[in-house]
């Protein structure tokens, strides 16, 4: 039923296809099908796991690589935010620790001296999670979204 409304809320809104024309802006980057949203949903939670600044950069150079829904994407990095940050981090650098075979850091301090001096224990680890997280559980979800998007329509047709 969502996918039905936003086909025809958003094909068929001449706003957006006259914002496309004044910016020369490709419209296949702006399609609604089932193979664009889901190629949006994993390039968006791939960045999404990454930790670095300007995660929406890393969506607009995809769009030189790959085609997909870039709003899709650009919701999907919205999912991580400042107050998401630091759980999914931590759980980044938990899983990092786990694929590496580590132990980590104890005595863990919040305080800026503290990361300064432990930054490179940390981000090794870090990064080998967000890796993990980037490739397979944004697979993970793009797999359901494409699963749930085809059930979906075999039981529109059923009806």
């Amino acid at each position: 039923m969502i996918r039905k409304y936003l086909k025809r809320k958003i094909n068929n809104a001449d706003k957006i296809n006259d914002f496309l024309e004044k910016y020369n802006l490709p419209k296949i980057y702006f399609i609604f099908n089932r193979k664009l949203v889901v190629k949006g949903i994993y390039i968006g939670y791939f960045w999404a796991f990454i930790p670095m600044p300007m995660q929406f950069l890393g969506i607009f150079l995809s769009t030189l690589i790959f085609r997909f829904n870039v709003f899709v994407a650009l919701l999907a990095i919205l999912s991580t935010n400042p107050i998401t940050y630091p759980p999914i981090w931590f759980l980044e650098y938990k899983t990092g620790l786990f694929l590496l075979g580590e132990s980590g850091i104890k005595n863990i301090s919040l305080s800026v001296e503290w990361f300064m001096n432990n930054w490179d224990n940390i981000v090794y680890p870090l990064y080998i999670g967000s890796a993990f997280f980037s490739i397979f559980i944004s697979a993970l979800i793009a797999l359901i979204v494409n699963f749930l998007w085809k059930h979906s329509v075999l039981k529109e047709r059923a009806n």
